[in-house]
């Protein structure tokens, strides 16, 4: 099995394995750079050395009387030797006037050799050679020499230039390791400074799974995506809380929606089994709208799961949603004179690629809580209109209202803003859940404006297409 690291070194040891990376890079580069540019630097070196010598000998040559300073040519050629350079010099005429071969075989060899040895230890791919340049030194035009200059090609590195680049090889290595140090420990810092809230975050979550929504993350960072991950988790806190809640309140409600008729039911038919009452059409109609209850619950369930099952198909066709609300409207008509509502259809829209029954499910459930909270004497009023890629449907009453911290829970399951039981008032808390559900699947939404006593409205925005 893959050993398992915490999250604080994990990120240390990338951190600093990226830093190492990045340290070797720059040194290496630096190094090949720097190299580069100092091996430029000493061939330039090289040959202003020899054009130094060739100067030197222009300005010690006396022209008058056409001699030449033999001291002064050792001491010249000597101190070339001593730097590297070895330098013959012969009048036009051929006449060797200094060379430093004949003066001093072994110097010369011994020059030749150290420099030789040295290049090749420190630089074993380059291939390079003593190399005689030849200059013809003039005054006034006239030759008044012949000068001839070997030295190592295409370069060569006395011991300072030697020392100089250990000592830089020094600082690069000891400025990587201080900067690998450096890195290692930033890195380290900001891996626990990062890993501490995702550490409680996390440990969070595990209370989290275990039942306990009342916790919250209330710490905060410098850093965005750790702030946005633990205010998720807390959101994420709230809303399983909130799902708890109403799970149980679901389970209290369904409870009571089932006990209450079912109650009415047995008194009833226990009552009139024992001779109490008689078997009437009013009390049998009575157990009826009792029996009716139970399957309009049952109903309500049996919508919401298979809305939320992953068997859920849509079978879509062009549908016309101004004809199709009017129709859903007439079948609320007893309820409406009932109230003396006002209601009205009006706008126009595209035919749009949509489930016929399922829009009609939604119609139904958004009109049914318009009716049933709209107070006698109000209006209703749904409307229909298009953008460019969308066709928007939108519900209006000026019924009771919903209250503002409610809005933002009003299309979870179970959920209902009236917390009374009362038949009349109150439903299974499934029905906007149905209608988020279905609008969702086409590819749509669904929102609610609405302020308490004031009425609501819900707008459904639909594709054009698919």
């Amino acid at each position: 099995m893959k050993k398992k690291y915490n999250l604080k070194t994990q990120l240390s040891l990338n951190i600093a394995l990226v830093a190492l990376l990045t340290v070797a890079l720059i040194s290496v580069v630096s190094n090949v750079f720097i190299n580069r540019q100092f091996e430029d630097y000493v061939v330039t070196r090289h040959r202003q050395r020899a054009e130094s010598i060739l100067a030197d000998l222009n300005h010690q040559y006396d022209a008058a009387a056409e001699m030449w300073s033999m001291d002064f040519l050792h001491a010249l050629g000597m101190q070339a030797l001593y730097d590297g350079y070895i330098v013959k010099i012969s009048s036009p005429q051929k006449e060797m006037l200094w060379d430093a071969e004949n003066h001093d075989m072994s110097a010369c060899m011994q020059v030749m050799e150290n420099i030789s040895r040295k290049m090749r230890e420190r630089f074993p791919d380059t291939a390079g050679k003593f190399s005689v340049n030849n200059y013809d030194l003039k005054r006034n035009g006239k030759i008044i020499a012949q000068v001839s200059i070997s030295y190592f090609s295409p370069y060569f590195y006395n011991d300072d230039d030697f020392r100089f680049l250990d000592a830089l090889n020094v600082i690069l290595a000891g400025s990587s390791v201080f900067s690998l140090l450096l890195a290692v420990l930033v890195g380290w810092i900001l891996a626990r400074h990062m890993s501490t809230p995702i550490r409680k975050t996390a440990e969070i979550a595990k209370q989290m799974s275990e039942g306990d929504y009342a916790i919250r993350m209330e710490e905060k960072t410098s850093i965005r995506e750790l702030d946005e991950l633990m205010n998720s988790v807390n959101q994420l806190a709230h809303s399983l809380s909130r799902q708890e809640s109403l799970r149980k309140q679901m389970t209290a409600d369904v409870a009571h929606e089932l006990r209450t008729p079912l109650t009415n039911i047995a008194t009833h038919i226990e009552a009139m089994m024992e001779g109490i009452w008689k078997p009437t059409p009013e009390r049998l109609s009575s157990c009826h709208e009792e029996i009716e209850r139970i399957g309009q619950l049952i109903r309500d369930l049996e919508n919401l799961a298979r809305v939320e099952s992953g068997n859920f198909r849509l079978d879509k066709t062009q549908i016309d949603l101004v004809e199709l609300a009017k129709k859903t409207l007439s079948s609320f008509e007893a309820d409406i004179a009932a109230k003396n509502l006002n209601v009205s259809v009006d706008g126009a829209c595209p035919d749009i690629p949509a489930d016929r029954n399922r829009m009609r499910q939604v119609l139904v459930n958004l009109l049914s809580n318009a009716v049933k909270y709209t107070p006698p004497g109000g209006a209703i009023h749904v409307s229909l209109s298009e953008t460019e890629g969308s066709v928007l449907l939108a519900v209006e009453d000026n019924g009771v209202g919903i209250p503002q911290e409610e809005l933002p829970f009003i299309f979870e399951r179970f959920y209902r803003a009236d917390k009374s039981r009362n038949r009349l008032s109150g439903g299974s808390g499934i029905g906007l859940a149905v209608v988020k559900a279905i609008v969702t699947a086409h590819d749509g939404k669904v929102e609610v404006k609405s302020h308490f006593e004031n009425g609501s409205r819900f707008l459904v925005t639909l594709p054009k297409t698919v």
